[in-house]
């Protein structure tokens, strides 16, 4: 299952959230797409996610041109927390199995006991590392071939963000799903990595494969990325 991005360009007036972006993301890769605030990480995955249209260009999601209906295709976590703040977890959790199909109870009482979140406690009354926990369920509860989560580790403590990394190993299907992550965050997400895309000011930057990387070049992801920022940054404008 890819995600093609071709010639993907947003406008806002007169202001380009994301410029001409090509790149297909392909089956069983976890995929970092980096890039500073404001890079165009957020619009090229709601663009993915079907929440936002294109100015130019196309986004297809294995060969169908995506369209509010992708839903059923891609699962997204969202940066911003939007929750129903007098629903219980077990509610919430039970909302999300309504509304999607694909959604899978026994992966997410699974989900539920390993990030030990209590169930019959109000949204309002979660801390927020509990509630990054219970937007992560949301989305790997449910079984569909993409992934994409925006800013996953946002205003989360370091015990916190170790739990999401683990909850990826762990629940993710690495022969079949893409898991797209956007972060400008890299240092926890490094090990799980298989290829890194970096963007600035909504163009596409460089991309490798995270393993060729450490071998060929002795580079960390981080010590790579801070690289092409700044040899590759000011061709973005």
């Amino acid at each position: 299952m890819t995600v093609q991005f071709s010639g993907a360009t947003k406008r806002y007036g007169s202001e380009y959230a994301l410029r001409d972006f090509s790149f297909r993301f392909d089956k069983g890769k976890i995929y970092g797409l980096l890039g500073p605030n404001g890079s165009g990480k957020s619009t090229a995955l709601k663009m993915a996610a079907g929440l936002v249209y294109p100015s130019a260009g196309t986004v297809a999601v294995d060969g169908e041109r995506v369209t509010r209906k992708i839903c059923r295709k891609v699962a997204y976590l969202t940066e911003l927390d939007m929750f129903y703040e007098s629903f219980t977890v077990k509610q919430m959790v039970s909302f999300y199995r309504s509304q999607f199909p694909d959604f899978d109870p026994a992966k997410a009482q699974e989900l539920l006991r390993d990030m030990g979140l209590p169930e019959n406690k109000k949204m309002k009354q979660l801390s927020k590392g509990n509630r990054g926990r219970l937007k992560l369920l949301l989305a790997l509860a449910r079984n569909v071939p993409v992934i994409l989560l925006d800013e996953p580790f946002s205003g989360l403590d370091a015990l916190v963000r170790e739990s999401i990394v683990n909850s990826l190993l762990n629940y993710i299907n690495f022969h079949e799903q893409t898991v797209i992550i956007a972060t400008h965050e890299i240092d926890e997400l490094e090990p799980i990595l298989d290829e890194v895309v970096a963007i600035r000011k909504g163009r596409f930057l460089d991309h490798q494969v995270v393993e060729a990387l450490r071998e060929n070049q002795g580079l960390s992801v981080a010590e790579w990325y801070k690289r092409t920022i700044r040899e590759k940054g000011s061709e973005a404008v």
